[in-house]
């Protein structure tokens, strides 16, 4: 790739051809589709983005066409960056090529820690607003998409400002600075005043300390949150800050790798503390997953006082789609890529659905890296195992009616699964998933995965895991019986089972069964010390 093409979206969106500013296109939709391209760095359908940014009556394909015929030499050179063929377009870029991209590798978990002088760069480069003047109120997908970008980077300012505010060489009248701007930007983060009031505590400054702290009560008595612990330990102020920060989006930072096969999966990190690493399943995307009314809560409480680690497994979210692999072989290496590429040593695993079968595969695989292991809702033989003709034969006519209606407007197809997910979902639960199943991967990819998981089989494996394991499943289990999660802890040396009085699959925030699920995993994990 050369090196003359640079993107800068924080701020008003600009492109650098070797150093010098191109004229960039007067659309407004034409400048947000190349941002959206550069910073997702994945194919998208042409479907998609023509839903995304363009209504029917303006003939949106053409539209389509007609903004990449102006991008195309924008970001050109010798050869077309734009990768375009009749189903996708993408727009690969390095991470050097783009402000925001090189921002999240220097940020990436397991890089060397950079200088506290190129942190502050980076601190005023993500006080800038990303895509300032893009707003497009009438394209509320585009506009929900930046409202979260921005949201990210916000985020990412207040990490560089910890990371600033933390560290021993910063002195504390400059740490000052800092540490007053990181409380602006985040006035309800308990860790922030408690540094700054011990900052104004060590240099006599008691007064402002006691006002700072004082105003801070106040501002979260006002905002309706509990009344605030004593800022002394950071073990405390990890535990006040998942409180008052309930309800909130956590801080994400998302990153690449590359699988052997040359796929490149997607990751996500958040929260502080001890890792926990979730197995990829049907089907995630950690964009949309992490506010949903489906997931939202439970993520929110496993990453509680912990960096919580979740990736999109190939062939859906935020990884790659266009793969000649999805097998269960395929998902273990996945999984393997990731632990790799954030270098972790010794971690717990959930794993939830056929995700508890990666996650077996990968615990006997790999023995000395896996500290515990959480299974919720999983098997250890694939449907196709065992099955009568007659469940064959339903099975393949889901995976047909998938392929023909997958895609579609009409939800009534993807029905079939959210209803069987979540038999007691409420109707905004269920729409909710209907679109997300269909945002989250291709019609063909679906049936791709339903014929992979029926022949899946970790039976043989069960006795050879050595790691504490925890077992959870609910009685009512549409997708996935009793009995088989009965079976894989019956299978496992010294697992618990715990059945969960519910009908789902997966398990809603509004159940009863959740706050259940949710308190025997963290008193087993920390039962394990971890």
């Amino acid at each position: 790739m050369s090196p003359s093409l640079r993107l800068e979206v924080l701020g008003g969106l600009r492109v650098l051809r070797g150093g010098e500013p191109a004229v960039l296109p007067p659309s407004k939709k034409t400048r947000a589709l190349l941002a959206y391209l550069a910073l997702t760095g994945r194919p998208h359908r042409r479907e998609r983005l023509c839903e995304m940014f363009w209504d029917l009556p303006d003939d949106p394909r053409g539209s389509l066409r007609w903004a990449l015929s102006k991008l195309r030499p924008l970001v050109g050179g010798e050869r077309s960056r734009i990768e375009a063929d009749r189903e996708r377009v993408a727009l690969p870029l390095a991470a050097e090529e783009a402000d925001l991209l090189e921002i999240r590798r220097l940020l990436r978990p397991g890089a060397p820690e950079p200088q506290v002088e190129r942190l502050k760069e980076v601190a005023a480069t993500l006080a800038q607003p990303l895509l300032d003047g893009l707003d497009l109120p009438q394209l509320e997908i585009w506009q929900a998409w930046l409202t979260a970008e921005r949201e990210e980077v916000f985020r990412l300012r207040l990490a560089v400002l910890e990371r600033i505010t933390t560290r021993s060489e910063t002195g504390d009248l400059e740490a000052l600075r800092w540490l007053r701007d990181r409380l602006a930007a985040d006035p309800l983060s308990p860790q922030a005043v408690g540094l700054l009031a011990r900052a104004l505590t060590r240099l006599g400054r008691t007064g402002e300390a006691e006002a700072v702290v004082r105003d801070f009560r106040e501002t979260a008595r006002a905002a309706g949150l509990p009344e605030a612990p004593q800022l002394l330990s950071a073990p405390a102020q990890r535990a006040a800050d998942a409180v008052t920060a309930r309800g909130l989006l956590r801080h994400q930072t998302i990153g690449f790798c590359e699988a052997p096969d040359g796929v490149r999966i997607a990751y996500a990190c958040v929260g502080d503390g001890p890792p926990l690493v979730k197995a990829a399943n049907w089907l995630n995307h950690l964009e949309l997953d992490w506010q949903s009314l489906i997931w939202g809560r439970t993520f929110q409480r496993l990453a509680r006082g912990r960096t919580f680690i979740r990736y999109d497994e190939r062939g859906n979210g935020l990884s790659d789609w266009e793969v000649d692999e999805i097998g269960f072989e395929a998902f273990v290496r996945d999984l393997e890529t990731v632990a790799d590429a954030l270098d972790l040593e010794r971690f717990p695993l959930l794993g939830m659905s056929q995700g508890c079968a990666v996650s077996i595969a990968y615990a006997v695989r790999h023995p000395e890296r896996v500290s515990a292991l959480i299974l919720i809702g999983g098997y250890a033989a694939g449907w196709r195992i065992g099955a009568s003709p007659e469940e064959r034969e339903r099975r393949q006519a889901v995976m047909t009616l998938t392929r023909l209606g997958w895609g579609t407007n009409n939800s009534a197809y993807r029905h079939i699964f959210s209803q069987t997910f979540m038999p007691d979902g409420t109707p905004e639960e269920l729409a909710w998933f209907d679109e997300f199943q269909r945002q989250t991967t291709s019609p063909e990819n679906a049936v791709r995965y339903q014929d992979a998981f029926g022949d899946i089989d970790v039976r043989h494996l069960l006795p050879e895991v050595r790691a504490p394991t925890l077992v959870l499943h609910a009685r009512g289990d549409e997708r996935i019986t009793l009995a088989q999660g009965r079976e894989v802890a019956i299978g496992i040396p010294g697992a618990r089972f715990v059945p969960l009085d519910s009908r789902s699959h997966i398990i809603l925030g509004h159940e009863p069964a959740w706050a259940v699920c949710m308190a025997e995993v963290e008193r087993f994990l920390v039962e394990q010390g971890l």
